[in-house]
């Protein structure tokens, strides 16, 4: 089927490698912070990276299960209850629901097929290829994993390990051959 349509083919393996970059970015985040700096709240209007993450969780939930078959915005979703933590909220259950959301756009991708860029998706009733929602929620999960990563380093300051080419070593980066860089985890480019 993948030879029907390269591009949806090769779209869709773009498609997993970004969605495991991004989870694997904020991860690299997470990994550096502690309990109290997972849950601190900068100010009334900012969230934590635990509300962010209880957000993603709640968003990729809705949007990719039953993708091809149902509206993007499930019924049973409060988007409003993500952004509130409850003071008796522990990391372990802010992690177990963030590794719910991402099982479900893992499961969901690997089981389209390029023939599925064909349908037609819906989100809150507005009617999306296969294409843009996949677009739409990569954004997302960009624009909100960068949030997590910027908390990081604000919390973390002189502490913080960079997740990329650390600065002043661009050179350094640019330098290596690609078959040095192998070594290093995508996260660290």
């Amino acid at each position: 089927m993948a030879e029907e349509n390269p591009f949806a083919a090769a779209y869709l393996e773009e498609a997993r490698r970004s969605f495991r970059g991004y989870k694997r970015l904020a991860e690299g985040a997470l990994d550096q912070l502690s309990d109290a700096e997972f849950f601190h709240t900068p100010d009334q209007e900012s969230n934590s990276v635990a509300v962010v993450m209880k957000h993603i969780s709640g968003n990729l939930r809705s949007r990719w299960t039953d993708f091809l078959t149902t509206d993007g915005e499930k019924p049973d979703r409060n988007r409003d209850q993500e952004f509130e933590m409850h003071a008796q909220a522990n990391r372990e259950q802010v992690m177990r629901s963030w590794e719910d959301g991402w099982n479900c756009v893992f499961q969901t991708l690997a089981a389209l097929q390029p023939g599925d860029f064909s349908r037609t998706v819906y989100i809150r009733g507005d009617a999306h290829s296969v294409l843009q929602a996949i677009n739409r929620s990569l954004t997302h999960i960009a624009y909100h994993v960068g949030q997590i990563v910027y908390l990081g380093k604000q919390l973390r300051q002189d502490e913080w390990k960079s997740l990329s080419i650390p600065r002043g070593k661009s050179a350094e980066f640019n330098a290596m051959r690609p078959e040095e860089r192998k070594g290093i985890p995508p996260t660290k480019r």
